[in-house]
């Protein structure tokens, strides 16, 4: 495996592995320095103790008063050192001729090394010379006889290499301190890169990276609106779709700010703060339908926030709305000829049965108000898709035994608005007020009028409900208010949302006959579509 394939992990384990071994290494060979330092100046007072109470022995000096001093300081010196651990105790003339030493064979030979400073007068010094023993730290001190003359110098030594063996002797101490410390650090280190691991699934830095950019590029360009809240309510991500579908400014600042500072649409604002778990659930966000999924994330227990997705329904809600007309009018066409078919086998009997004038009659009938009704619509309003939502309207209003009334005064020769926008309006109010007098006793009726008025557009739907309590008026165009148990309360609120998109206004009021008056008002834009 090459270093570009390790995970993060395991290049943390292996940094942490290299730096706790050099630091130990280097506590080590630190520990072993000072130790070797120490051990130099242990010998050094050694040798300077030991050469200056061999120099004050009285023995000493009156051996060196003899004509033959070594007879008696060989002996002596080789006891010294023994009994002191020294490698050598030796007793010399001024001139360097040894008396002493622990090879008999150097004895008479000049001592080598420096003794300057002790024959001149000082009282005691340390040195590290090379002699015929090797490198040593010796010291030598001075043997004074009568009028403080100098009548001899006694050196005292220890070899390096004896300095060494000592501090190898203390070297598994050492061992014994850096191994569990060693063990220790490597045991840390590997339990937190297993963490580590555990955390990033094992993937190295250019993994995450990559998986980084692919994640960010897949977030923000995806046709779904993305808002992820953080377990504080702080706004952790929105990606660019969900910007655009929430009107927030490309520039603004969003992240890491509270969702409450946040300018969101009213229904957003209002479905975060509930913080419950929605699924498809339709709300408007200014001129927008959207579809919205709200769920709560959680690990082990614990929140971690909340995720929420958005769709824009927005033409397809249209779309589903035209359909619905198209299919109310199918399905009137379909009953249509199925009360078509009766009747003309009621008009073939009485032919048969030589009744032709009251099969005439019946034919012509049904004929002259189907084509009146035709007449009515097709003269009163040139926009084809207006028309044809009203034929589907009155159709499915017969169908439920309601008597749909086009108004004498509706007139529109052409849509000053968009085609879209006058069918939202005028289908979702016709089909409010079908839903109110569904289940009330007869006359069920709805008056629908749809023109102009001065420089504006007005549409009026009555209907003979039960009608609107006054306080739960300024409720009716709201997302989520319905009269009915099982609705949504979506129409009435795309209704007020064409409305305020054109700046126009809405009214709620009861005729003198008791009917509920829905009353919509919109400006005529000045320059023609």
């Amino acid at each position: 495996m090459t270093r570009r394939q390790w995970s993060i992990a395991g290049q943390l384990f292996a940094l942490q592995a290299v730096v706790v071994t050099l630091l130990v290494l280097a506590g080590a060979a630190g520990a072993a320095v000072l130790a070797r330092s120490d051990s130099q100046q242990a010998a050094k007072e050694e040798v300077l103790a030991v050469a200056q109470t061999v120099a004050h022995s009285p023995e000493v000096r009156t051996a060196l008063a003899t004509p033959d001093p070594s007879a008696a300081l060989q002996p002596y010196a080789e006891s010294i050192r023994k009994a002191t651990g020294t490698d050598f105790v030796v007793v010399m003339a001024p001139d360097r001729t040894r008396y002493s030493h622990p090879d008999p064979k150097r004895i008479g030979q000049p001592f080598i090394g420096d003794i300057g400073p002790a024959l001149a007068g000082e009282a005691s010094f340390t040195t590290t010379n090379v002699g015929t023993l090797g490198e040593s730290v010796r010291a030598v001190v001075p043997v004074y006889g009568d009028g403080h003359r100098i009548i001899g110098l006694v050196s005292v030594g220890i070899t390096t290499k004896a300095i060494n063996r000592k501090l190898l002797a203390q070297a598994p101490v050492l061992l014994y301190a850096a191994v569990p410390a060693l063990a220790l650090a490597a045991t840390g280190s590997w339990l937190l890169s297993r963490r580590l691991r555990r955390q990033t699934h094992g993937l190295g830095p250019a993994q995450m990276t990559r998986m980084y950019e692919y994640y960010d590029a897949v977030l923000h360009s995806v046709r779904e609106g993305l808002l992820v809240l953080t377990r504080d309510r702080r706004v952790a991500l929105v990606n660019d779709e969900g910007r655009r579908l929430l009107g927030l400014d490309e520039d603004a600042t969003v992240t890491d700010r509270p969702v409450r500072d946040v300018d969101l649409p009213p229904a957003v604002a209002e479905l975060l703060a509930s913080g419950r778990d929605t699924h498809d659930e339709p709300i408007l966000a200014g001129d927008r339908v959207l579809v919205v999924n709200q769920r709560t994330t959680r690990f082990e227990g614990a929140v971690l926030g909340t995720v929420l997705t958005l769709r824009d329904q927005t033409e397809l809600r249209n779309l589903a709305s035209e359909l619905d007309s198209v299919r109310a009018l199918t399905e009137a066409l379909q009953a249509q000829t199925h009360e078509s078919a009766n009747r003309l086998h009621t008009v073939l009997t009485l032919v048969e049965l030589g009744r032709t004038d009251e099969a005439v009659r019946l034919a012509t009938r049904d004929l002259e108000l189907a084509q009146q009704l035709t007449d009515r619509v097709v003269g009163a309003v040139t926009e084809p898709a207006l028309a044809a939502l009203l034929l589907g309207k009155s159709a499915r209003a017969g169908e439920r035994g309601v008597d749909l009334v086009i108004d004498p005064d509706c007139r529109l020769d052409d849509s000053p608005l968009p085609t879209t926008d006058l069918l939202t309006v005028v289908g979702n109010l016709v089909d409010n007020a079908l839903e109110a007098v569904a289940g009330t006793a007869p006359p069920r009726r709805v008056r629908v009028l749809v023109g102009t008025d001065a420089d504006q557009l007005v549409v009026r739907v009555a209907d003979t409900g039960p009608g609107l309590e006054p306080e739960r008026v300024a409720d009716a165009f709201r997302r989520g208010w319905s009269t009915k148990s099982t609705g949504r309360g979506l129409g009435l609120a795309l209704v007020g949302q064409v409305v305020r998109r054109h700046g126009g206004s809405s009214d709620v009021g009861r005729t003198d006959d008791g009917e509920t008056v829905f009353t919509i008002r919109l400006p005529i834009p000045r320059e023609p579509r």
